[in-house]
């Protein structure tokens, strides 16, 4: 492959970062991995974000957000990832409202970037869990953007995962977590509830069952499957 310069218009994904891509095909994501397709160089700057619909900045923010949490606690945390998960949430957890309400403010919207870029980092170091992993399914079946699903999901799965890694949590915000990740997604014009996003109660033992199928869920702290995720649902509606 040639060599790639990434340049992110949008403060989320932290592609520019990774190694890996996803590829859709009638609304199924697959994920491909190749140390090959590293961007050489990443051109972080807070002036191309500034354009972003408030919508856009909302859901790839708060993916942004995910990536900080999901991998601070992943199977696969590594010293070095934790690093990057830390740096992560400090950055977007303390800006992200300042760019919703501020959205001029280049200062915030750069260490969104950064955040963002951080949060990248540690998924190429550590990998994700069960909020993308139940996300996934949703994304598919109902026209929810990513980021919507991941602020549909973050907070419940923080307090299902928190009977095996609530000392991390606590560590990373002192506070409740799942609570100012509610508060974060209610800023930011987010809901919290599958109820609101018109999501069926009865497609909950469906969705379960392409949950567990996903990827990311295996490198989630607490043990994951069908059952699990049906729980989390639940708990999210």
């Amino acid at each position: 492959m040639l060599p790639m310069i990434a340049v992110p218009t949008t403060a989320g994904a932290g592609s520019e970062a990774q190694s890996y891509a996803i590829v859709s095909e009638n609304h199924v994501k697959m994920v491909i991995g190749d140390s090959k397709a590293i961007f050489r160089a990443a051109i972080l700057d807070p002036k191309l974000t500034v354009t972003q619909p408030h919508a856009l900045a909302a859901a790839t923010g708060y993916d942004a957000i995910s990536h900080a949490v999901e991998t601070l606690v992943s199977t696969r945390r590594t010293a070095l990832s934790e690093c990057f998960s830390r740096s992560a949430w400090r950055l977007l957890n303390g800006n992200f409202e300042r760019v919703l309400k501020h959205p001029e403010d280049l200062n915030a919207r750069g260490a969104m970037l950064i955040g963002a870029h951080f949060g990248g980092l540690a998924i190429e170091n550590s990998m994700l869990g069960a909020a993308h992993a139940c996300a996934g399914p949703l994304t598919e079946h109902y026209p929810i953007p990513h980021g919507q699903a991941i602020a549909l999901l973050l907070s419940h799965v923080v307090e299902w995962n928190s009977a095996v890694s609530g000392r991390h949590y606590d560590e990373l915000f002192a506070g409740d977590l799942a609570k100012r990740l509610r508060e974060l997604a209610e800023i930011a014009g987010l809901p919290v509830f599958l109820q609101d996003a018109a999501v069926p109660r009865e497609a909950l033992p469906r969705l379960a069952e392409e949950a567990a199928s996903q990827w990311t869920g295996k490198f989630n702290p607490r043990h994951f499957d069908a059952g699990a995720a049906l729980e989390i649902y639940q708990n999210a509606y």
